[in-house]
Order: C-alpha cells, then structure tokens, then sequence
C-alpha cells in the first residue's frame, strides 16, 4: 500500500466519442435510501430501519471547446431531437504515474440530459469550456 493518498489530476474518460481530454468530471456518487418502518403494536417507540433503492446522482463531463467538433452536442441530439436515446458506457479511470488505472469508475447505460457551451466574456482570458451531465443506469467502482 502506498504511503500517499492518489492525485486527483491525472485522469481518462472512455465515452465512446473521439479521444478527448476532459478538464473536469463530477458526481461520481451512489447512494443507498433509506426505508423506515414500524408497525403498530410494536414495543418499541421508534422506528425500523432497512436498506431500500440505490440512487445514482448524474455526472457532470467538463472540457475544451475546439473548432469543428460537435460531438457533445450530436451525442445529446440523438435522444432530445429524435427520441431515440442512444446509450452509452463511460469509463472514468484514476491513473497512475506510468498512466495505468488505479481506480475505474464504471457508468452503465449513460446518455446526456443537458449539454452547456462555454460562457462568453469580452475581457475574459480563459480556455472556452462546454460541459455535459450525463444519466445513467449503475456505478460500479473498481481498484486495481
């Protein structure tokens, strides 16, 4: 085991698109709900507790806007346009320093709800950054 935590910098998306950099990923959570339950004669005055559904929060995909490549926003059209939600699974891989995974996130059956362009400023000197949420179907952690 190492004797210090990863760096959160050095990452890889597999989203079946072309290969591209992402600057910044987001809401990797699972969580499980909660059900609460008592009956009426029960002796004690509060409640049971027990594991209910899983819910998954979207994912956020950040990168850099780049002249002629349209693939978010085409990737968003085939479900919001058309009405035939092409679904995907994403890869989301920590690496490490000789760039092999170390922690792979998994996102079963994702297709994207929202695609946002870059925000616009006349004196701003920044990198032009559009960025895709994504639903999905499952989250499943691997460590290598």
């Amino acid at each position: 085991m190492s004797e210090y935590p990863l760096p959160k910098f050095h990452f890889r998306v597999d989203w079946n698109g072309s290969k591209a950099g992402f600057s910044e990923v987001t809401g990797l959570e699972v969580e499980t709900e909660m059900i609460e339950y008592r009956h009426g004669d029960s002796p004690e005055y509060s409640k049971l507790r027990t594991a209910g559904l899983t819910k998954y929060t979207n994912i956020s995909l950040k990168r850099g806007t780049f002249a002629s490549d349209n693939e978010f926003f085409d990737w968003w059209k085939t479900g919001a346009m058309l009405g035939n939600v092409e679904r995907r699974d994403v890869s989301i891989s920590l690496l490490n320093e000789n760039h092999e995974p170390v922690v792979t996130w998994l996102v079963k059956r994702a297709w994207p709800i929202k695609v946002t362009a870059t925000d616009l400023k006349s004196d701003g000197n920044e990198v032009a950054i559009e960025s895709m949420e994504l639903v999905h179907e499952g989250l499943v952690i691997q460590n290598v």
